[in-house]
């Protein structure tokens, strides 16, 4: 398929960018996506959470009543998990949540979620272009030209570029990552994905 190239004004400059149908054309494959999505959200985990038990909350161990003949249930402990501020019973503890992905079936959950943003008209394509300093406003107005203003838009470009970056990474329901770390949830979060012509070809490059 072919896309209009837009400049940074927001407007077509005649020429036209042909879409690898490898990698943008594919038949989307769902649980490619399923399984790479569920892999990025439990690697932003932190796994931190603790709860303590009964062997580790402050108390006496004293035994609270005598055994028998007070008509309730016997008790041994202020820390039993019956009584309030006592342990908890199998609470949680510090893990990782990492599990593995292969490698090709990321790449195939990357060329799907491309595939179907395709097929919703979610891609863009934009002239290459820089900035001499970083400067919010000057990426603000490629927005407002490109209409995007408000939505979730991801914007690739072919390497890190610090200028473009720190110009955008203060504006809400933005993201600017370079061809070769975009993932699978960024691509499927942003309501409209637009790719530099130099991260296009990039992207094709590592996923053909």
């Amino acid at each position: 398929m072919e896309l209009s190239v837009y400049n940074i004004q927001g407007k077509e400059t005649g020429k036209k960018l042909k879409l690898s149908d490898e990698v943008f054309a594919i038949d989307p494959n769902d649980h490619s996506i399923y399984l790479d999505v569920k892999q990025y959200l439990a690697n932003k985990r932190q796994g931190t959470h603790k709860a303590k038990e009964r062997n580790e909350v402050s108390g006496t161990t004293k035994k609270l009543k005598k055994q028998k003949g007070t008509g309730g249930a016997r008790a041994g402990s202020m820390k039993s998990p019956v009584f309030v501020g006592g342990g908890r019973v199998f609470g949680p503890r510090p893990r990782d949540y990492f599990f593995k992905v292969n490698k090709k079936t990321k790449v195939l959950a990357r060329k799907s979620a491309l595939s179907y943003k395709l097929k919703e008209e979610g891609i863009a394509i934009l002239e290459d272009f820089n900035f001499e300093t970083p400067k919010t406003k000057s990426y603000l107005d490629i927005l407002n030209n490109l209409s995007l203003v408000g939505k979730k838009t991801l914007i690739v470009t072919a390497e890190i570029n610090e200028n473009v970056y720190l110009s955008g990474r203060n504006i809400p329901k933005t993201n600017i990552k370079p061809a070769s770390e975009i993932n699978t949830y960024d691509i499927l979060h942003a309501d409209k994905v637009v790719f530099t012509i130099g991260a296009i070809e990039k992207i094709e490059g590592i996923l053909s």
